[in-house]
């Protein structure tokens, strides 16, 4: 017998993933139901591998009451913070998208290749990490289990597709208009890098950047790890990129961090420079893998290593990790 599954926020940019991840991935669903806020309700979303449209519900309290095997919040912090815990105290598994439970005792932050182990047992809300945080983790998290992090210096390089389909239509229209005004973000995005996502904090750091310094420690159990980030807004419509340094805590041998790397589960080294090997945003979207390049040894520090990483922030960062979760505990119901 198939799965229920409802997703919330089903008509937004990473709710619409989370139908085609559902869909690519074979999840075995028997039920799917769509649930949007009042301006959505009654569009009808088709799904071709079965043939058949699907009409989205209006989401109310008595909806989420009712019972499904995996409830799948791709809405804001404020639509997850009234309607999943009406979800889990109804008996449902529900898996957050938002930000709103991240931090939250209790309520694991999960990266399947990297705690899946949190979730024997759990029943409740899990939370989905921030698209920056999943893919660096992604790719850090085998070096830190062999050699230990001591600091990571991050800058993101991060694509519209974050801020919705309102930016991605922002970034069309300044493409073909130079004189298109910019609404969704502080300056022109269109031929620009705007260094602020989301707002900034009183010690200078956005609420962007002290998510990944926060998840980091939660996902990774280690506040010892000293983080430093710099996120970017840059004119790509999907895929964000990420510049990343590495202290370690023993001494750097390029060749075993590739393999570690190559060995790793949802990770691609692509690093070749004789032959221009590297990944970009665009070998990255719509796909769902960590890709890694520019690995360089720190010309000063023996312990310092430098990674070019990439992936696709509405798919690892969002919908798939998401769908990974099912997957992941899918699994272990199967293991016993």
């Amino acid at each position: 017998m198939g799965l229920t599954i409802g997703i919330v926020g089903a008509t937004g940019a990473v709710g619409q993933k989370m139908i085609e991840v559902i869909m690519e991935r074979n999840l075995p669903v028997s039920n799917l139901r769509l649930f949007a806020s009042e301006k959505s309700a009654g569009k009808t979303i088709r799904l071709d591998k079965y043939n058949k449209e699907i009409t989205v519900e209006l989401l109310t309290e008595d909806v989420m009451k009712e019972k499904y095997d995996y409830l799948l919040f791709a809405a804001g912090g404020s639509i997850s913070e009234k309607f999943a815990p009406i979800a889990r105290d109804a008996g449902n598994m529900v898996i957050d998208n938002s930000s709103h439970f991240r931090m939250v005792e209790n309520i694991p932050l999960v990266i399947p290749e990297v705690n899946s182990h949190v979730l024997r047992g759990y029943r409740g809300i899990i939370a989905n990490p921030n698209c920056s945080t999943t893919q660096m983790i992604v790719a850090i998290a085998p070096l830190y289990r062999k050699y230990g992090i001591k600091r990571i210096v991050v800058s993101t390089y991060q694509a519209v597709s974050g801020s919705g389909y309102k930016a991605i239509d922002e970034l069309q229209n300044q493409i073909r208009d130079e004189e298109y005004p910019n609404k969704v973000y502080t300056r022109k995005i269109a031929g620009n890098c705007i260094p602020h996502i989301d707002v900034f904090n009183d010690n200078g750091f956005t609420k962007e950047e002290l998510k990944m310094v926060y998840e980091t420690h939660k996902i990774l159990e280690d506040d010892s790890i000293e983080i430093n980030p710099t996120a970017v807004r840059i004119p790509v419509f999907y895929g964000h990129s990420e510049s990343i340094y590495l202290e370690l805590k023993e001494e750097v041998d390029i060749n075993s961090i590739k393999e570690i790397l190559e060995e790793s589960q949802g990770i691609i080294v692509d690093d070749d420079p004789e032959m221009n090997r590297y990944p970009t945003p665009i070998e990255a979207a719509n796909t769902d893998f960590t890709y890694v390049g520019r690995i360089r040894k720190d010309l000063y520090n023996p312990k310092g290593l430098s990674l070019w990483v990439v992936a696709d922030n509405l798919r690892k960062g969002a919908a798939t990790n998401a769908v990974q979760i099912i997957e992941a505990i899918e699994n272990i119901k199967m293991e016993g």
